[in-house]
């Protein structure tokens, strides 16, 4: 036979106890709340990480980055010239996603 300890608790929290155990002991219903409290943090996560938000950036930036790589050669292929700043601008910011991009790879430590 287990050992058995006496726990106190508020007169409200005893109160909840007894509404929500249904047929289960004290013992049983305690268990049963840790286990599914200590289930739910390891498995069922509702946020990410540094290091996960940090991977997933650096793929929306390289996947930006292909996009407007391809819009650019695209519209070159084509044989149009460009006539504005607009082609300009996102040479300008292509190299500039491609070199933060290079950067990462280089230096996988930094957080970028």
């Amino acid at each position: 036979m287990a050992e058995k300890r006496m726990l106190i608790v508020d007169a409200e929290v005893a109160r909840r106890i007894n509404e929500n155990r249904g047929d289960m002991s004290y013992s049983e219903f305690l268990n049963f709340l840790i286990d599914s409290q200590l289930k739910e943090e390891g498995g069922n996560r509702d946020y990410v990480d540094k290091e996960e938000f940090h991977q997933f950036a650096k793929g929306m930036k390289e996947l930006l980055r292909n996009f407007l790589e391809f819009f650019l050669s695209y519209g070159l292929e084509l044989g149009k010239q460009p006539q504005d700043r607009t082609f300009e601008e996102l040479s300008q910011k292509l190299q500039a996603l491609g070199s933060s991009t290079n950067k990462a790879k280089e230096n996988p430590t930094s957080s970028s």
